[in-house]
């Protein structure tokens, strides 16, 4: 096994290699004067299972980029399979056509990956699962839910839990934490009753006097998941955390929650934390490097990836 690190999260990359007591493969990655890409792989790795840990986070473009040119520098060099592990799916909210003449960009990065030179990808926690579908190649979506609940249970031992989602999309995932923690679910419906008015949140279940954890996969600019916890306080909710998948937090956004009545957001170390976030008292991180680790471990030696969830 070889384990190649790309610069967006080099980080996870040595937790993870250090969990498998694999030592990162040396490779040379830079940039010309014109912030062109080049990558050299400094180890021989012919016939061999190599792993890319590489998120497409920001900025976006420069390390997908990053990742399709390490994939094309294993493809020549004749890796026996080459397996692109993307902790965060940066254009995995473009999954559909949202409107006239507008793009697939998931499906497109989608069919890029496979053609740069990989055999397999490894992601976590997608924005929509039917994204697996995109890829013509082997594709496992990691959840982190067993991180959440761990976490969740250590926390708030014995508390009266209500797991909510912040819109109708996330009902799924919220459900599955639920029915993990025994614990009720809330679901919030916004709408915009006008253009330009701020959006109505409609509160389906019961959340007065009661401990609230709202779930989400992404937190970016982090209105939503602000907006749904002044909801849950008007209607009557004692406190409000979230525990969400991947702190993308642009702009203002850790601010913005540092605002708010969240008492604490968790998120994962899929994308490197910014200085605003690593300073924030009302953001913590957990690692997902054993669960990607594990994954790893289990595609190489061929065994039961699923199994992780049982």
């Amino acid at each position: 096994m070889k384990i190649i690190a790309g610069n967006s999260n080099r980080p996870l990359a040595e937790a993870i290699s250090a969990y498998l007591g694999v030592s990162l493969t040396a490779a040379s990655i830079r940039r010309f004067s014109d912030m062109e890409i080049f990558v050299e792989l400094l180890d021989n790795i012919r016939g061999e299972d190599v792993f890319v840990i590489q998120s497409t986070s920001y900025p976006a473009n420069d390390h997908l980029m990053e990742l399709l040119v390490s994939l094309d520098a294993l493809k020549r060099a004749s890796a026996r399979r080459i397996t692109a592990v993307i902790p965060y799916y940066g254009y995995a909210r473009q999954d559909r056509k949202t409107g006239p003449r507008t793009p697939i960009s998931a499906k497109l990065v989608a069919n890029i990956i496979t053609t740069a030179g990989a055999n397999r990808v490894l992601t976590m926690d997608l924005h929509a699962g039917q994204i697996q579908g995109f890829f013509d190649i082997p594709t496992d979506n990691l959840f982190a839910v067993p991180v959440f609940v761990e976490d969740i249970q250590q926390q708030f031992n014995g508390d009266d839990l209500v797991i909510v989602s912040p819109d109708v999309g996330g009902v799924v995932r919220a459900r599955i934490i639920a029915r993990r923690l025994d614990a009720d679910l809330a679901i919030i419906d916004k709408r915009r009753e006008r253009a330009g008015e701020s959006e109505v949140m409609n509160i389906i279940g019961d959340v007065e006097n009661r401990r609230c954890i709202l779930v989400d996969d992404i937190v970016d600019s982090a209105g939503t998941l602000c907006n749904a916890t002044f909801a849950l306080m008007d209607r009557g909710a004692t406190s409000v955390h979230a525990y969400v998948s991947h702190g993308v937090l642009s702009g203002d956004a850790v601010g913005r929650i540092a605002a708010s009545p969240i008492e604490q957001m968790v998120i994962t170390d899929s994308i490197a934390a910014t200085e605003a976030v690593r300073v924030s008292r009302r953001i913590r991180r957990l690692t997902v490097a054993p669960l990607l680790g594990e994954a790893i471990k289990r595609i190489s030696e061929e065994s039961s990836v699923s199994s992780l969830f049982d």
